[in-house]
């Protein structure tokens, strides 16, 4: 039997940034066959005013299948 809710968090890479004193997010979401939004690297950068990547983590929330919520966060200069 599969979980009703997921919940996953993770580092993804690592970047030559020597500190991260700058934090970006992007979400996406989807409900069924609807998605909208962009968890890419790039979109969390930009959203964060982020040249230099040090680090980038991800999240995933997900209820059913029916819903899921993918999240990038990028730690860097």
């Amino acid at each position: 039997r599969a979980p009703a809710r997921t919940d996953m968090r993770g580092r993804v890479a690592a970047g030559p940034a020597a500190t991260s004193p700058k934090v970006g997010r992007a979400e996406a979401w989807g409900v069924l066959v609807f998605s909208t939004g962009d968890a890419s690297i790039s979109a969390a950068m930009q959203n964060g005013g982020i040249t230099k990547i040090h680090h980038v983590d991800h999240e995933t929330q997900n209820i059913l299948g029916i819903w899921a919520k993918y999240t990038t966060i990028v730690y860097g200069e």
